[in-house]
């Protein structure tokens, strides 16, 4: 299995060098070069496995020769052992043919925990075969940072710094990043907004002499490895509800594209999906891209869905290059134009794009008066992201094909948001209760490279 750039003129790298680059030194994102397929038999027979099972069939056919097939079940089963839910994704039910998918049962009470914690493995692997340590920089708008933090504190041949929007995450997110004791893993708190702290960091990655210097590796949802992770949630739902003999549909609350993106590679793979559906919040810009009005920046707006508080959706580049036909030199010039504020997107690539995604927004309001209506209908309690897809999903579905929602987080991560909407403030899981008794640990920083780059080697000199 080769992975290719999507911008076309970086070197064609293995599975475990793709993961260990993050993003590709031409700037953009890896992609295998072929997406392998599963068979209808293959699919049917994932009925009644583990989560574990199901992972390990999904994601063999892309990582190669990178680990045996004895490494790669064990390292799935270390991800997955502290997950608090012994199905690890869930499903419940909230109306005839809806389903809730609940992604929030590992350590840090979200969904990208799915996919950090098997990264953390796999890095740790690698890493160690090689004798080599490295950098990790993650941007993060909330969740990304805590669940790498989680998954790579205390590990030898890391270090990671994790750059978050100063003042613009929920306090339990920011907590679940700063009070980690382990001297491996720090918080960075920039003034800025999520797209400040993600331009820092593919900055980072464009100066290859702090990249090579610092052995930079990224794990944000740039790195492919954190989307073929999230593909396996796809398959273990859709199966659990009849597939492969019965179609079924996605509704994915998503800032940065990937979830959605993860949904796409498992309908490529065979899953029968028929309908992937963008739940956005007030920062509409990928459904206002996807009806046709261009991907063009605006302000960003704080709201109560803070995890989707993003213009510049990472992995809508992976979605634009397929469609506009894997060709490299276009996604290079859409992405220039994307620097200077935006592009239109061709009417042969929009077509392309609506054939695959559906999508609608929610504003505030209707956010809110989803969660309150969720638990007044339904006896779910849900996270302001979750309910943006389940208003969307509500909005969109076919009452004859089921629909599957993605929760993307415990209610309790946002516990203001819900309790606002309720008047009832969710709790912390019992692992978790003493969150607000712990010390916190972090460093405020300037919205600057320069900065950012002599705090990094600092610490890391230390």
């Amino acid at each position: 299995m080769r992975y290719i750039s999507t911008r076309g003129t970086a070197p064609v790298l293995s599975f475990e060098e793709a993961m260990l680059t993050g993003l590709a030194r031409d700037g953009g994102l890896y992609v295998p070069e072929t997406i392998p397929t599963l068979s209808k038999d293959q699919i049917a027979a994932m009925a009644g496995q583990s989560y574990e099972e199901v992972a390990f069939t999904v994601m063999r056919p892309f990582i190669g020769d990178t680990f045996t097939d004895e490494e790669f079940r064990e390292l799935i089963a270390k991800a997955y052992g502290s997950f608090g839910h012994v199905a690890r994704a869930p499903m419940v039910q909230l109306a005839p043919n809806h389903f809730l998918l609940e992604l929030f049962h590992g350590p840090t009470l979200a969904f990208k925990d799915f996919a950090m914690q098997l990264i953390g493995q796999m890095f740790q692997k690698a890493l160690g075969r090689k004798g080599e340590r490295v950098t990790i920089v993650g941007a993060t708008s909330g969740d990304t940072g805590s669940a790498a933090i989680e998954a790579f504190r205390g590990l030898d041949n890391v270090d990671v710094f994790i750059l978050y929007p100063h003042g613009r995450v929920s306090e339990v997110q920011r907590r679940q990043m700063t009070t980690p004791t382990e001297l491996n893993v720090h918080a960075l708190a920039v003034d800025g907004d999520f797209d400040d702290c993600q331009a820092r960091l593919k900055d980072m990655f464009n100066d290859f002499e702090f990249r090579d210097g610092v052995k930079l590796a990224g794990v944000n949802s740039i790195n492919w490895g954190r989307v073929l992770a999230q593909v396996v949630y796809y398959f273990s739902s859709a199966v659990s509800l009849g597939a492969p003999d019965r179609e079924v549909s996605f509704t994915v609350p998503t800032g940065n594209f990937g979830d959605i993106f993860a949904g796409y590679i498992a309908r490529q793979m065979g899953l029968p999906i028929a309908d992937l559906v963008v739940a956005t919040n007030q920062n509409d810009i990928l459904d206002r891209c996807l009806k046709g009005q261009g991907y063009h920046k605006g302000g960003v707006h704080a709201s109560i869905s803070p995890s989707m508080d993003i213009q510049v959706s990472s992995n809508f580049e992976r979605a634009l290059f397929d469609a506009y036909g894997r060709d490299g030199a276009a996604i290079k010039q859409l992405m220039d134009e994307l620097g200077q504020g935006g592009f239109d997107v061709s009417q042969g690539a929009l077509q392309a794009l609506q054939e695959i995604y559906h999508s609608g927004r929610a504003s505030e309001e209707e956010t809110s008066a989803t969660i309150a209506d969720t638990l007044k209908t339904s006896a779910e309690l849900l996270c302001p992201h979750s309910a943006i897809g389940v208003k969307v999903a509500n909005e969109q579905r076919d009452p004859a094909i089921p629909m599957i929602t993605l929760a993307t987080a415990h209610p309790a991560k946002f516990p203001d948001a819900v309790e606002a909407a309720t008047g009832v403030r969710p709790g912390l899981p019992p692992r978790m209760a003493d969150l607000f008794d712990r010390d916190e640990r972090l460093t405020r920083v300037d919205n600057d490279l320069d900065a950012l780059k002599t705090l990094i080697k600092g610490k890391l000199n230390a």
